[in-house]
């Protein structure tokens, strides 16, 4: 892409801010280029954040019976999938998702409670527990 044709669609998203993007100039050189957005991006973006916000509702609608941990819940509402949690935790995928069946959450060690606590910027009792709902929404 040229430097001319870097997007300024004013996303969102953005909240008025820039960021910077690669592009050639008119040398054909590498260089970076300031764009406040792209529509597309936008759309993809708000996108996403709906498809987390349905893995959240539907999370809080097995934890509530007994089907999975809470933490399946927290984790889809940080906006987070096994493998991204995994890497945060330093756990393997496989422990995350063993940790996922509420027997086994249940008898979590505190210290393996301390990486999700700080993962999620939470309490052991927060994440332990479903928030109250805001509307029928889950963020």
């Amino acid at each position: 892409m040229k430097v001319d044709d870097v997007p300024q669609d004013d996303a969102r998203s953005f909240e008025g801010q820039r960021k910077a993007l690669y592009a050639r100039n008119e040398n054909g050189e590498y260089t970076t280029a300031l764009s406040s957005g792209w529509e597309a991006e936008e759309v993809v973006l708000e996108q996403a954040l709906e498809e987390y916000s349905r893995f959240a509702r539907q999370a809080r609608q097995r934890v509530n019976e007994g089907l999975t941990s809470p933490l399946e819940y927290h984790m889809y509402a940080h906006r987070m999938d096994i493998t991204l949690l995994a890497q945060a935790t330093g756990l393997f995928r496989w422990q995350v998702r063993r940790h996922l069946r509420p027997a086994v959450f249940n008898r979590l060690t505190d210290r393996k409670l301390r990486r999700y606590q700080e993962a999620f910027q939470m309490t052991v009792d927060q994440l332990r527990t479903l928030p109250a709902e805001q509307n029928g929404q889950d963020d």
